[in-house]
Formats: C-alpha cells, structure tokens, sequence
C-alpha cells in the first residue's frame, strides 16, 4: 500500500467536473486578471469566516506582509509571534524592517504561550501575531483580554494559513483579530491549483488599503497613490477556491472523523502523544495530525517503508534556523519548540483517506511500538 502525506489528485477526481466547468468559464470570460470569479470568491469568503471583508492575493505570505502594512508596521516596530511556526509567519516581518519577538509554545497544545506574550510586550510592541498551527486556533479571547488590558494602540493580526474552517464558540478564525492572513497554498484544508492567499478585516480602512496595495499601488488605472505590489489573486485562482469552498465543511467533518480515529486506536500506545482535543469550544480543522514520540525519526523510517509518507511540521524552530541567526536567539531560549522539533511526526489525513488506509496506518504504528 502507499499513502501519501497528501493526495490532491484524488481530491481533484471527486469535484472534477464542477473545477473543469469553473476553469472554462473563466477561460471564455478570459477576464483573468481581477476578473469577476474574484469578487465572487471574495464576497463568500467573507461570508463563510463572518467577517465583512475579504481582499484576495498572491500567497500566504503575501497576505502577511500587506497585512502588516495596512496595519501601519514600521521599521523598528516589534511583533509578538511564536517560535515553533513556520519561517512564512516572519519573513515579511523583517522584509518590512519590524522585529519579530519570539516567544515558547504552550507544552500541551503547541500553541502560542499567553503568558509568555504578555511578558515579552514592551513600548516598541505594535502587534501580536498568533498562529492557528495545524489549524488549532490560537488562545484569541486571551490574547483578545491581552489587547485590551495593555493597549488599544496593539493590534491582533491572525496568521490564520492553516485554519480555514477552524473555530472557537462557534466564531471561525479569520474573525478575531483586526486582520487575517489566510493561505490557498495547494496542501491547505482549502487549496488553490497554485500560489494563492487572502486577508479577512472587519474594517473598511484596511481592505481599502490591502485593495490598492496588490494592485500596484493603485486606486483606479494608472492612478498609483503609493508604492504597491503586484499580488493579485489569478482569477482562474478564485473560481477553483470558489468550487472548493462548497465543499469545505464537509471536508472538514470528514478530516475531523479521520482524526478521532487516530486517537481512538493509538490511544495508550508506547511513549506516544497524541493532539491534544479537549479544549471546550474549540473545534480544529484537522489541517495536519501531529504525534509525538522519542522514536520519531525510526518510526518514521518505519512508516515510510511500509509506503506511509509523513512530514515534519517543524523540524527545526525559527531561532535556530540558520537564515534566522542575526536574531540573535540560542539553542535553549525555547526549550518546548525545541523538545517538539524533536519528536513530532505528521501523519497523513484528508478527507478522501479510505477506511482501509485509515486502519492500515493504524495498524502498522501500533505494529512498529509492539516490536
């Protein structure tokens, strides 16, 4: 058997004929650029996250860095984010002259330390930059508590790449902050047939400005009121997410079956540890299912050979990453990113992993710790 860590083809042959119909439509239209698939797509993503706009670019990390310029970030400014994400999460950060501030995970869910973040704040402090990491969402009423209590002038900016979906009581990620920068990277819960992203506000003034930011600097054409950049979301893009939006909730449940599985049979199982779910209220996407275990790199040789593809997400934090050094952290500064490096593995899910996969996978773990 050979189950990859992805498996879009197979995603691409269960709506084929609604992607094939969207891709032909734009290429009759041949409004490629900003054509009206775009608005379209647009208008519902808004809709679906229940923000009141949505502004489509390039990337993922695109939708970053125009983020951090609507929201004002300067050169010298400081940004709160997590060590254990990955390096998409703060090279705008940089690129735009700002200094990312690095803070520890939570040990049980990986995500971004309250505690930590509030410590790490200071005068310079000009936004926290929480990650949804594999879809989980952030602590956001905390850090939302955290906003109020230290300043109005600090801005809560999402990086929602892997939550599409993903919610707390209800309110999907993407909503809480004063913007989200979501990725349609082709891996994603909702993937795009190429590079792709959006940012989601509730604010006028911001999508005004990320409008005109992706669109060269323009207000109207040949208008340029600033300097800009060319990260538009293809309109050949947004007709494919406009079809896959149809489907991603049930997508989703399907993920979220898959996932309750895993936990169900490899509960109790060597030394290795599971996600964590039971955290009221908060309802993940599944985007990725990572365990843990002291054995991970020979667990992943194992499964490899027996056809199982895995991943690493991350396998080396931002502090000791190589391109990262000038910032001057050390091995140690975050001993929780750098004990989950070491021993996270990412197991293959998706909505279209067959029952007897599913049980295969299962199997040959439970298999690999019994020997």
């Amino acid at each position: 058997m050979n189950i990859p860590l992805v498996n879009l083809a197979r995603q691409y042959q269960s709506i084929q004929k609604e992607i094939d119909a969207a891709i032909k439509g734009v290429c009759t239209k041949s409004d490629f650029i900003l054509g009206s698939a775009v608005n379209t797509f647009e208008t519902s993503f808004a809709r679906y996250i229940d923000t009141t706009h949505c502004v489509g670019l390039a990337s993922g990390t695109d939708a970053i860095k125009l983020m951090l310029l609507a929201a004002g970030i300067k050169p010298g400014d400081e940004i709160i984010t997590q060590a254990n994400t990955f390096i998409s999460t703060i090279l705008p950060v940089i690129e735009l002259g700002a200094k990312p501030v690095l803070v520890d995970c939570n040990p049980e869910t990986g995500a971004i330390d309250v505690a930590l973040v509030e410590a790490a704040i200071t005068k310079k402090t000009r936004a926290l930059l929480p990650v949804h990491l594999y879809g989980r969402p952030a602590p956001m009423n905390e850090l939302k508590n955290l906003q109020i209590n230290k300043s109005t002038n600090l801005q809560i900016l999402e990086d929602a790449a892997q939550a599409h979906g993903s919610s707390i009581n209800g309110n999907k990620c993407g909503s809480f902050g004063d913007m989200a920068a979501f990725s349609f990277y082709p891996g994603k819960n909702l993937g795009a047939y190429g590079d792709g992203g959006a940012v989601t506000t509730k604010s006028a003034r911001y999508a005004k400005t990320l409008t005109i930011l992706r669109n060269i600097g323009q207000r109207k054409k040949y208008d340029h009121v600033r300097l800009g950049f060319n990260s538009r979301l293809d309109t050949i893009q947004a007709a494919v997410l406009s079809v896959k939006l149809n489907h991603l909730d049930r997508w989703n449940k399907k993920r979220a079956a898959v996932a309750q599985t895993f936990i169900k049979e490899l509960a109790d199982i060597g030394d290795l540890t599971l996600p964590s779910n039971s955290t009221p209220g908060v309802e993940t996407n599944w985007h990725l299912f990572v365990v843990r275990t002291k054995k991970r790199d020979a667990l992943m040789k194992y499964l490899e050979k027996n056809g199982i593809h895995c991943g690493i997400h991350y396998p080396i934090p931002l502090h000791t990453t190589p391109a990262l050094k000038f910032l001057g952290y050390k091995q140690g500064t975050f001993p929780v990113s750098e004990k989950r490096a070491q021993t996270m593995i990412s197991l293959p899910i998706y909505a279209e992993l067959k029952e007897n996969e599913i049980d295969y996978i299962t199997r040959t773990i439970r298999k690999f710790f019994s020997t």
